[in-house]
Order: C-alpha cells, then structure tokens, then sequence
C-alpha cells in the first residue's frame, strides 16, 4: 500500500516561491506517474501538474505553466513542487496523488492514492 505526506505549504505573499514536497512510502515512486492537484474553497479538484514515472515527460495546467516545475528524487522517494511567482487565485490546499497508468492522467479519478494535502495560501 502506497502512502503520501504533502509538506511545504504555508502562506506567502504574491511574487513569492514555495516548494512542496510529497514522500511516499511503502512502494517507490518509479512504479507510478504523480501528479499534484488543489482545491480552492467552494471549488472541485483541479489537475496542477503531473511527472512520468521515469521522470522524463511532465504536464502542467495552463494556469500554471511557466511559474510552477514539478520533480522528482527517486533516491529519496520524494515528488516536488516549486512554485514561483505565485498569485492570490493559487490559494488552495495542495494534494499529491500516484497513478498506476502509463500516461499522465489530468482527471482525479484516474488516481489510485492521495495524500492528505497542504495549505497554500497566497495573500498580501
């Protein structure tokens, strides 16, 4: 059974950088495509960025694109998110998610494990 802990949320002003981080246990994260999903208050579920199992091919929401760079160190079993130049409507709680497919899945549903998410909160 796959296990997943967000950590590196917090509050930041507009501009500023945050890196979260997503470690896993019980299995490694070669054998999953990982994606990182947010859900703003009153809002669903919304598809952020997404890294291949290999590490090689990654996706990322237009809204993001750009500003956030999703990776991956396999040694220590870890998915991040940096995310730079961050804006007031990137206010959320921050979800990393692992997929037994073989294609970067954008919908929730193709997602087999979640972790328990991380607040994000971006306010001047």
């Amino acid at each position: 059974q796959l296990q997943l802990v967000e950590s590196g949320g917090g509050s930041v002003q507009p501009g500023g950088s945050l890196r979260l981080s997503c470690t896993a246990s019980g299995r490694t994260v070669t054998t999953y495509d990982m994606g990182w999903f947010r859900q703003a208050p009153g809002k669903g579920r919304e598809f952020v960025a997404g890294i291949s199992r290999s590490g090689s091919s990654t996706l990322y929401a237009d809204s993001v694109k750009g500003r956030f760079t999703i990776s991956k160190d396999n040694a220590k079993n870890t998915v991040y998110l940096q995310m730079n130049n961050l804006k007031p409507e990137d206010t959320a709680v921050y979800y990393c998610a692992a997929d037994r497919r073989w294609t970067i899945a954008t919908m929730t549903t193709d997602y087999d494990y979640w972790g328990q998410g991380t607040q994000v909160t971006v306010s001047s």
